[in-house]
């Protein structure tokens, strides 16, 4: 950073620049400084969009035990979170549970392969469905009785 006039014919404002962009470090007369930090103190957020937006510790502790309150306190959630991962059923009990699929495939590609079974079956069932004998051979057999519908529901 370095400290030099703009203009040194035309100007005697000390300036600063930084990269590119210029910094005026003019003094400023008592009145415009309190206009400036009124204007900014208009602007400020107040404490509750502060502590809402975690700038803030949203406490009643002292500030000298904020940051003691605030680990604590991330502490209990580590503990709650152990205690709880520590009561999570083994995989084995899930897949027993039918709650995970028993499947040595990556997790990227369970929803393929489940997609892939479901086709097979459905064709597995098509394919049987296709070999199943017709009624005529059933009655011929002695399975089925004249004049009985295979397609009805069956009463008792």
């Amino acid at each position: 950073m370095s400290t030099e006039n703009t203009h040194p014919a035309t100007s005697s404002e000390p300036t600063t620049t930084t990269g590119s962009s210029v910094i005026d470090e003019t003094p400023l007369s008592v009145q415009a400084r309190r206009q400036s930090i009124e204007k900014h103190l208009q602007t400020r957020p107040d404490p509750k969009d502060l502590k809402d937006r975690n700038i803030l510790l949203n406490t009643n502790a002292a500030p000298s035990l904020q940051s003691t309150a605030l680990d604590l306190e991330r502490q209990l959630h580590a503990d709650n979170l152990k205690k709880g991962l520590g009561k999570r059923p083994e995989r084995e009990e899930l897949v027993e549970r039918n709650i995970l699929p028993l499947s040595t495939a990556a997790p990227a590609l369970q929803g393929q392969q489940r997609k892939l079974e479901r086709h097979m079956r459905a064709d597995s069932l098509e394919q049987g469905l296709k070999q199943r004998p017709k009624p005529e051979d059933l009655v011929r057999e002695g399975i089925l009785m004249e004049g009985d519908d295979p397609t009805s529901p069956v009463e008792k």
